[in-house]
């Protein structure tokens, strides 16, 4: 199995993010190494990064249309995200998810999911402010629970959930 990982680069210091932990290169050489083996630690980084999604979103719905800005949004992170997937050296995969048709299918519903959601989130945020759409948008969260346990047969509590 492949790790996912995604590297940033600052100056001469690398920090690489994967599944197997958190590892710190400067001047190329390791420096250290965080072992990160539960998915808590990446849920927080996707808190955070959600978060500024409202923020840098609701700076840029000033006097643009709403849903032309969401295409934007999508043609950057296409971009941005393909640049990922490069850089990790995974790009012969996109083939193999391509194949894969039940896989792509569920992956195509949950774009198409994705998209809707974008939509209605920077049209809510272009008319409401962030501290009124941000917290009902994360009802996202409750609703996703209750499809786990009725799509997915998932058991949930609170020892379960961390």
């Amino acid at each position: 199995m492949k790790l996912l990982t995604s590297t940033y680069f600052f100056t001469d210091i690398i920090c690489r993010f994967s599944d197997k932990g958190i590892i710190i290169k400067e001047n190329f050489k390791i420096k250290r190494v965080f072992s990160v083996k539960n998915w808590l630690f990446y849920a927080l980084l996707s808190a955070a990064s959600a978060a500024m999604v409202s923020i840098f979103g609701k700076l840029g719905l000033q006097n643009i249309d709403s849903n032309a800005a969401t295409a934007v949004r999508a043609i950057v992170m296409m971009i941005f995200l393909v640049g990922v997937v490069f850089a990790q050296g995974n790009i012969m995969q996109l083939p193999v998810i391509f194949a894969d048709k039940k896989a792509l299918g569920f992956i195509a519903l949950s774009g198409i999911a994705g998209a809707t959601s974008w939509l209605f989130y920077f049209l809510a945020l272009k008319v409401g402010s962030v501290s009124q759409v941000a917290p009902i948008d994360k009802l996202s969260v409750v609703f996703s629970v209750i499809l786990a346990i009725i799509f997915l047969g998932e058991k949930v509590n609170f020892i379960n959930g961390f």
